[in-house]
């Protein structure tokens, strides 16, 4: 018998235990023990009825995906499955933790299913682009109705036991997993209960076969925002196989959907982005034993927009915060705007209605930087300007309490000038939230050239903390990703001027996944902030400035590179835009020409990541998949191509290194020819995860 698994006797209820952490996945060892101890305890005459359950922190949470990939080892989830649904005695699952993926495909395999309150159940497979493959989408439409498991497959979705006995997915929520289990397992006896097999049980299925529109409302409902998507699709046509076709059918669909999937393209990235997430959660060059210092209490300066939204992802986790304002007006404008968020989530169901007066009564807004004093943790998030910047850190080394973190919010300006303000360079780093912050996942962790580990280790960790997904950086102008961005930028420019139209180039960036194009996230954002910064700098930008100097600010005046209707914020192309872009070139002395889509694209991405090769060369970033974490998580890099460097590797390094020489001779831009790391690689025939697996072989 396998020692992940084992089996004990309480009077007729045999218990079979999954103990294997961290989070009992179902290994080819996992597998085997459950098959085999079912199979010893139906074949024992003393047993009347198995509960299966797991030790640890949670059920089944899941397949064991690094056995992707590989040749499958027996037994099969599938064979496990059919031990439980097939058995003479009733099987019943006793979940607590999670029960996803696979581990919910099991318990939908029992007879009967129980939980704990606090448990949750789900079949999340397709983040990672795939669909249930052992009966998934045939058994839960059978156990909750296709328009819940339409939320739970196609959106991904887990419920709590609350919702789940609601609507029958479970029996009972129970006190104790194993007690409760064994508990539900005598009353089965005592009432002689038919045993269920979910298969056999199309009653949840009829409405829907009658009136198919509940099946296809519930899907276009949660396949709105599946841009580019392909697994979401597939999940749906499974879940249709169960309302059209006898179960096993349904399975054979669904087993189809599954082996198409899990060699796709789509599903490689994601499936990567998965394990990229986790790897950056890593953080190099810290010595053993390092931990991170204890916070109590944060301190956030500035109450605008970005430090309101850092001041609620910390409420939310339930960590006090000290909102620090100059004056009492930019205060109470601060915390009237997070009151008004916090209300508007409440009132469409995102929060509970007591919500918002608790997360507000974590957040104590005063005037003045003295009330620092008690904070473990400061963020400053004024404005991007160094010399404030400067200011606010020279008082906070006087206020601060010894120990204390000290971080900038800065999206590009050098930590390590700003640590040389204070005597204590140890204590200071760089916390980049992204806007909105109480929103947006990503949290760029700047290494300073004096950060001290524990101070690292203690951004990190409160990130997570705040369910955001910390990546740490070097210093550079940018960090990671608007050191990217601004590679971009600069090509999106030069497109104008050679014959592009921004609508032309944002059509491409959409329709290769990203959310919005530049011209577009530059009208959102403001074309003056951009316009001051050039002045400041001594730097012309032709055809920007002049939209600002036509008063084309963006959405906020109604028009920039786009027009915008009254109270919409749909970019609308403009002849005007076209026409002052013509006049523009015409007073230059250029020329337009005729620009391909497949050039536009090129020189949206390819200089990106000529970009993250130098950023990889200068030790910026730890790994590439580093690189790629912060555009999936900061920018909407779409996920099912993996992230930039992930894309690059696709595509093949030669072709990106001989497209980008191209241009740099075609345009004359030095800085688009390919950079050392990335001609290196090409000339090999390596990639950039051939780097990541070379660091760790070296490790």
């Amino acid at each position: 018998m396998s020692e992940v698994v084992t089996r004990e006797r309480h009077d007729v209820i045999a218990v079979v235990t999954v103990d294997s952490p961290p989070v009992n996945a179902l290994s080819a060892a996992v597998r085997r023990g459950i098959l085999d101890n079912v199979n010893a305890a139906v074949a024992d005459p003393e047993v009347q009825a198995i509960v299966l359950t797991c030790a640890g922190r949670t059920f089944i949470a899941g397949a064991d995906i690094t056995e992707f990939g590989k040749p499958a080892q027996p037994p099969s989830l599938n064979d496990v499955i059919a031990a439980l649904e097939n058995s003479p005695k009733p099987t019943i699952a006793a979940i607590h933790g999670t029960a996803l993926g696979g581990g919910l495909e099991v318990a939908l395999g029992c007879h009967f299913r129980v939980a704990v309150k606090d448990a949750r159940l789900g079949l999340p497979e397709v983040k990672l682009g795939l669909l249930p493959g052992a009966g998934g989408t045939q058994r839960l439409p059978r156990a909750v109705g296709p328009e819940l498991a339409v939320q739970m497959i196609v959106g991904g979705n887990p419920i709590g036991a609350a919702d789940a006995l609601k609507h029958g997915l479970i029996e009972e929520v129970v006190e104790d997993r194993v007690a409760g289990g064994v508990a539900f397992a005598r009353k089965v006896l005592a009432e002689k209960r038919p045993t269920r097999r979910l298969r056999d049980d199309d009653s949840k299925l009829a409405a829907a076969r009658a009136d198919r529109s509940i099946f296809t409302n519930a899907v276009a409902s949660m396949t709105k925002k599946a841009r580019g998507l392909e697994a979401p699709f597939a999940c749906a046509d499974a879940i249709g196989a169960a309302i059209d076709l006898p179960f096993e059918q349904g399975l054979a669909k669904e087993r189809e959907g599954f082996l198409k999937l899990v060699v796709s393209d789509q599903s490689k990235a994601q499936r990567y982005a998965f394990f990229a997430e986790r790897e950056a959660a890593k953080v190099d060059g810290v010595p053993d034993g390092a931990k991170p210092r204890p916070v109590a209490r944060v301190a956030i300066i500035g109450a605008g927009t970005m430090g309101g939204g850092i001041a609620m992802s910390f409420a939310n986790a339930g960590i006090p915060v000290t909102l620090i304002e100059t004056g009492k007006e930019q205060l109470d404008r601060g915390m009237g705007i997070m009151q008004k968020n916090y209300e508007a989530t409440a009132a469409r169901g995102g929060i509970p209605a007591d919500a918002p007066a608790k997360r507000m009564g974590l957040i104590t807004g005063v005037v003045g930087l003295e009330n620092v004093k008690d904070a473990d943790l400061i963020i400053e998030a004024v404005f991007e300007t160094m010399a404030v910047k400067k200011e606010v850190f020279t008082a906070l080394d006087a206020y601060a309490k010894p120990g204390a973190v000290l971080a900038s919010n800065t999206s590009y300006l050098n930590v390590d000038e700003i640590a040389a303000t204070t005597k204590r360079p140890q204590d200071v780093l760089g916390m980049h939230f992204f806007s909105p912050a109480n929103v947006m996942k990503l949290c760029e962790i700047v290494r300073g050239a004096k950060t001290a580990p524990d101070a690292l280790l203690t951004a990190v960790s409160i990130a997570k903390k705040i369910a955001k997904v910390p990546v740490v950086a070097g210093v550079c102008d940018g960090f990671i990703g608007n050191r990217m961005l601004a590679a971009r930028s600069k090509q999106s420019e030069k497109l104008l001027f050679e014959g592009a139209l921004p609508q032309q180039v944002d059509a491409v960036v959409t329709k290769f996944g990203m959310p919005m194009g530049p011209f577009a996230m530059g009208d959102l954002a403001g074309l003056d902030i951009g316009w001051r910064s050039r002045q400041d700098r001594g730097i012309k930008s032709e055809i920007a400035d002049a939209l600002c100097e036509a008063g084309r600010f963006g959405q906020k005046t109604g028009k920039g590179y786009y027009k915008y209707e009254q109270g919409s914020r749909s970019p609308l192309p403009d002849p005007e835009v076209e026409t002052l872009i013509n006049d523009t070139l015409t007073k230059l002395g250029l020329k337009r020409r005729e620009v391909s889509d497949e050039e536009i694209l090129e020189r949206m991405v390819y200089p990106m990541i000529n970009e993250g090769a130098r950023i990889l060369e200068e030790k910026i970033a730890a790994r590439p998949s580093d690189i790629d974490v912060v555009w999936l998580y900061g920018y909407g890099w779409p996920i099912y191509r993996g992230g930039p460097m992930h894309y690059a590797d696709s595509v093949g390094l030669k072709h990106i290194a001989e497209r980008l020489a191209f241009y740099a001779k075609a345009t004359n831009d030095p800085s688009l020819e390919p950079a050392p790391l990335l001609k290196r690689l090409a000339e090999e025939g390596k990639t950039f995860a051939s780097l990541a697996q070379q660091s760790k072989a070296a490790a």
